[in-house]
């Protein structure tokens, strides 16, 4: 088990990441409005679960193949874009209907949500990377098993990010009950959910490794 100083040093990390507007934000922020609250909470599920996911990618030393061998990387990375690009056309040819308050959320259940941002999260080698970087950093092999470390590394990361994304997820609950008030901007939370998985697909695929 990491240390208190540790954890405490490595939560206060963790606040000014979570807390730094970032593609997991946005996305988030998009499902809030375009499907409510509780679909903001599922897709923050996903990516929570895609943290996990990664960390334990990291203490079975699977995300150094990222490093080891370029050609993995680019896999994953273009098969990333192309899945969010896919959500983006999908969102595209949905009706508008399905995300006002009484049809959206049974259109799309919440289990398609949670899988959603887990893929998203799970397609991006970015993440695995950052994790990759930033928990060996807080790592002591004397403090006893590393991989136990390395788990509640990620449940702080985790915790910290539920409490500052579910900031985001009420604040967006206000601006989605304001947006359906005005019948002529029915589409406005579907294309504002199109853009973002378009959006995350482009920077995803002209980012660098770095």
């Amino acid at each position: 088990m990491p240390d208190l100083s540790t954890l405490m040093l490595f939560s206060a990390a963790c606040v000014v990441l979570t807390a730094t507007p970032g593609p997991d934000m946005l996305l988030i922020a998009s499902r809030s409005i375009s499907q409510g609250r509780a679909a903001g909470f599922f897709t923050y599920m996903g990516i929570a679960a895609g943290t996990y996911c990664h960390a334990l990618a990291t203490a079975l030393g699977l995300s150094q193949l990222f490093v080891a061998v370029p050609t993995a990387y680019e896999v994953v990375r273009w098969a990333g874009c192309a899945y969010l690009l896919y959500l983006a056309w999908k969102t595209l040819r949905s009706e508008a209907t399905h995300f006002a308050p009484s049809a959206g959320l049974k259109r799309y259940s919440m289990q398609r949500i949670l899988g959603e941002g887990l893929a998203t999260n799970l397609l991006n080698p970015k993440m695995a990377l950052f994790v990759l970087a930033l928990f060996p950093q807080f790592l002591n092999p004397a403090q006893g098993s590393l991989t136990l470390q390395i788990l509640v590394l990620a449940t702080v990361l985790n915790l910290i990010g539920f409490v500052v994304n579910g900031a985001v997820i009420l604040l967006s609950g206000h601006i989605r009950t304001r947006i359906t008030g005005l019948g002529r901007f029915v589409k406005l939370p579907q294309y504002l959910l199109a853009t973002v998985f378009a959006g995350l697909a482009c920077r995803l695929a002209l980012g660098t490794r770095s």
